[in-house]
């Protein structure tokens, strides 16, 4: 690597915010620049417009770029990471046929229905890796377009999904990268190419899908339109980088097997790299855990919750409005040590992984009278918290023991909560020290091409750094509390369901 510094741009595709890096080839971050993603909502529906969402990407790297100050004739490579599943549709010319459909759009329960009828969550378990057809994967509002706007299916010349058009944009050729149609439910992952039958049972064809391409290619360089919009060279190369969750692992050192990296945002994400695809259909009878081609040449186990961080947030905002997260954590840490004996279960959106029992309800078990606020919201972190056990044993149980966890998200700022984890499941946590590490993934994958470094170990090595990290205390002393946390699911499931109880 010589010494004169070359950049790359990042550009993280989110469904919040979209956010923008400039790394330089040390892989120190420059600068970062984000804006809001703005989504018309009615009932169950969520759209978004592709062109604007575009327009906000293109604005975006302006800003970071200049922003940053860097020479702009030497940023040599932009690099894509972000959200899966958000559906746009073209004609013939390349133009949005309507707006696009975000994947938290629940519009097509119906035809989940229809496609489990037809496929089966087993039989696409088996190719996709996808332990269930819910309203997320991009096939299920495909058949909802087919059903619903005949009008528009008729003139629906291409399917992209979000990062599709993005690439369009930038450099004219349509592709599809792998990591992002792992969530398609048309993606055969051990193939590594379209899943005829997903496609038959939708009514559409193979030629109306982008080509397939690998993550950390290249996929062109920018058009002369684009080179000239964004103030940047020509010559300037687009990777495909990979999906936020893999690029975060790249970012934050998981890139071995018998790791994990846990995410604590909105939702709970657990990530374990493997080597080849593992879809058994049960293990120890009850786990069906997502599998997924990963940013390498293997393969991931990710198992997702959306009863993660948002109970957290549920319970500030219905019980302690107006409270800091930083004042919870601190009153929280006060009653470290403590055992108040309250379980909360927190499936207050219902439960994925590993059950998948959108029945479930969130539970509060062992109330008294001289319980306070505070020692509910512990309980709730605690909640979440025995949730990450109980979907780190899953893990375990197919791809073998663990030895760390590296811990992401907004959860990762909690001291106290990196403690918890550490103690409940009685392993090591580490937090990266680095504050954009999907970000920072993104651009080893880049690095790699550009031929900074000679592999994705190397470019690690350099450029992730360890912040903290929170050894176990007294594991035993959450022992009997997991235990009677996992007793209660299981005593409440007829419950869940409308039985009563003998």
């Amino acid at each position: 690597m010589g010494t004169t510094l070359e950049y790359i741009v990042t550009l993280d595709l989110g469904t919040t915010n979209i956010k923008t890096c400039v790394f330089d080839s040390a892989l120190q971050e420059v600068c970062v620049s984000s804006g809001p993603v703005r989504y018309l909502r009615e009932g169950n529906r969520v759209e978004f417009d592709p062109e604007k969402y575009w327009e906000a990407c293109a604005a975006l790297i302006r800003d970071v770029v200049s922003r940053s100050g860097i020479d702009k004739s030497r940023v040599r490579s932009i690099s894509l990471t972000g959200q899966a599943e958000s559906l746009v549709l073209l004609d013939g010319g390349l133009r949005p046929l309507r707006m696009g459909i975000s994947w938290m759009d629940e519009r097509s329960g119906e035809e989940c229905e229809l496609l489990k009828g037809e496929i089966g969550p087993l039989k696409g378990y088996a190719r996709t890796g996808l332990p269930d057809i819910v309203t997320t994967w991009p096939l299920t509002k495909i058949l909802w377009i087919k059903r619903r706007e005949a009008h528009v299916f008729k003139r629906a010349r291409f399917y992209l999904l979000i990062k599709d058009f993005i690439l369009q944009k930038l450099t004219g050729r349509l592709l599809g990268e792998h990591t992002v149609y792992n969530f398609s439910y048309y993606f055969d992952i051990a193939r590594k190419r379209y899943w005829e039958e997903a496609l038959e049972a939708a009514g559409i064809r193979e030629d109306q899908l982008p080509g397939l391409i690998g993550p950390g290619e290249t996929a062109g360089t920018l058009t002369g339109d684009r080179s000239e919009e964004l103030g940047l060279p020509g010559g300037a190369v687009v990777n495909t980088g990979a999906l936020d969750h893999f690029a975060g692992m790249i970012g934050c050192g998981n890139i071995r097997e018998h790791q994990v990296s846990e995410t604590t945002g909105t939702v709970l994400a657990l990530a374990t790299p493997i080597r080849k695809p593992v879809m058994d259909e049960l293990v120890k009878g009850r786990y069906r855990l997502p599998c997924h081609c990963g940013a390498g040449n293997g393969y991931v186990l990710l198992p997702v919750c959306e009863s993660g961080g948002v109970s957290l947030d549920w319970f500030r905002d219905t019980v302690l409005p107006g409270a800091s997260f930083s004042e919870l954590n601190t009153e929280i840490e006060r009653l470290s040590g403590q055992g108040s004996e309250v379980i909360f279960l927190p499936y207050l959106t219902g439960t994925n992984s590993p059950e998948f029992d959108q029945s479930a309800r969130g539970v509060w078990f062992g109330l008294r009278l001289h319980h306070t606020k505070f020692e509910l919201a512990k309980s709730v972190m605690e909640g979440v918290t025995f949730l990450l056990k109980k979907n780190l044993a899953a893990l375990e149980e197919t791809g073998g023991p663990v030895e760390e966890i590296i811990s992401l998200g907004g959860g990762s700022k909690s001291a106290v909560w990196n403690q918890m984890k550490a103690d409940v499941t009685g392993k090591r946590v580490i937090v990266p020290s680095m504050s954009e590490p999907t970000s920072l993934g993104a651009a080893i994958l880049a690095s790699i091409k550009c031929g900074w470094f000679g592999g994705v170990e190397e470019a690690v090595e350099r450029g992730v750094d360890i912040g903290r990290v929170f050894e176990p205390r007294n594991p035993e002393r959450y022992e009997r509390l997991y235990e009677r946390f996992l007793e209660l699911y299981e005593r409440l499931k007829p419950v869940f369901h409308g039985e009563r109880l003998t």
